[in-house]
């Protein structure tokens, strides 16, 4: 027998459905009753899911997206009559009924109902009515105690005519116990991000006042430049701090340590510096995020402190993505380099950590050039594997 599968009144494909001599007498056997319950529920609702699709009915669009709901052998099945009643159930529906506080058996009772009973949390949704009904094509969950099922209603409407339902049950409950696991994992995890920024801020803070209490230039100078490094790790663990995963959308960052550099790296009276970024950073791995916001944070300081010391200008980022790699070039229209400079020789600290950062931890290249035009080019290249 050939079946037209429908949809938008176009036949899209062909299903051939044969049966053998033995279906033939089983069918047959089925019709008169002769047969176990199961056998007959099968072929009776076979023939009508056959006939739905014929008619275009079947399956339902756009419903059962999710893969983790789509029917699989192991699944229990309940047969309801049009006014949701319990016409036959499997073994493991029973099962899975058993698991969620349901003694004897289901024959002849309402699902919903029986349904309704078990959840004792709070109002009941009517989804959940409709679907244990078999009113609505949709997926739901039950949970109750201590068990997690999933039911999927399929109406059986051949002809147009209401005839009952098939619900199928998936017994989810380690599913479940693992999904609320790996919650609890990732609320602990923000949990820990969010302190280790307090901390940090709070590490800030005190390094901010000591700076305050001391006479001497040098010794602030120190400080001040040990309360930025503190506050762009501080900058990574927030951004941390709200999200479920360990990895960071670093444009926000970079942002971010723009405005806290020009910020604390430039005087009152100072010459006006402007900055801009370009290009997108994307989402980075967190062990990545740390030593790159820092290495960032140290370029981007060296240019407004001295590319650009008492003169007005811009300091640019550009960064460049790609699957492995991230290319960031910070540059600004200041003085330049020194003749004769060399980044692998130079003393000046924040340039060193920048070289122990990318060069040590990350895996990548770091160098510094004269610009185009005028100013200074520092590069950082560094993997994303």
């Amino acid at each position: 027998r050939a079946i037209a599968v429908q949809r938008a009144g176009r036949t899209i494909a062909v299903i051939d459905r044969v049966r053998t001599g033995d279906g033939q007498r089983r069918q047959a056997a089925a019709e008169d009753g002769s047969v176990p319950t199961v056998e007959s529920v099968y072929l009776s609702s076979a023939d009508e899911l056959a006939q739905m699709v014929a008619e275009g009915r079947f399956p339902f669009p756009a419903v059962f997206s999710d893969p983790e709901s789509s029917p699989r052998a192991g699944d229990g099945l309940i047969r309801l009559d049009p006014e949701g009643r319990v016409l036959f159930a499997s073994p493991n529906a029973l099962s899975a009924y058993r698991r969620l506080g349901v003694i004897g058996d289901l024959t002849g009772v309402d699902l919903g109902e029986v349904t309704s009973e078990l959840l004792t949390a709070g109002p009941v949704d009517e989804d959940i009515i409709g679907v244990c009904r078999g009113r609505v094509p949709r997926a739901v969950e039950i949970e109750a105690g201590g068990a997690h099922v999933l039911l999927r209603s399929i109406p059986l409407r051949p002809g147009g005519r209401r005839l009952g339902a098939l619900v199928l049950l998936r017994d989810i409950t380690d599913l479940a116990r693992r999904d609320r696991v790996v919650a609890t994992k990732d609320a602990t995890i923000r949990e820990v991000h969010h302190r280790v920024k307090n901390n940090l801020q709070t590490v800030a803070a005190l390094l901010r006042l000591q700076s305050r209490r001391l006479d001497s230039a040098e010794a602030r100078m120190a400080l001040d430049e040990a309360v930025r490094r503190v506050g762009s790790i501080a900058v990574v663990h927030e951004t941390l701090s709200q999200t479920p995963d360990e990895v960071v959308v670093f444009d926000d960052v970079a942002d971010r340590l723009l405005a806290m550099v020009v910020d604390v790296g430039s005087t009152a009276d100072a010459p006006q510096i402007e900055t801009r970024r370009s290009g997108a950073f994307g989402v980075i791995p967190a062990e990545v995020a740390t030593p790159l916001a820092m290495a960032l944070t140290e370029v981007l300081l060296n240019a407004i402190q001295h590319g650009l010391a008492g003169l007005a200008g811009e300091v640019s980022v550009h960064a460049v993505r790609s699957t492995e790699r991230l290319v960031v070039d910070i540059v600004d229209d200041g003085r330049g380099l020194p003749a004769g400079f060399a980044v692998e020789n130079s003393e000046r600290l924040g340039l060193q950590i920048v070289r122990t950062l990318v060069v040590s931890e990350l895996g990548g290249q770091f160098s510094m050039e004269l610009a185009p035009g005028g100013g200074t080019r520092a590069r950082i290249d560094v993997p994303l594997s």
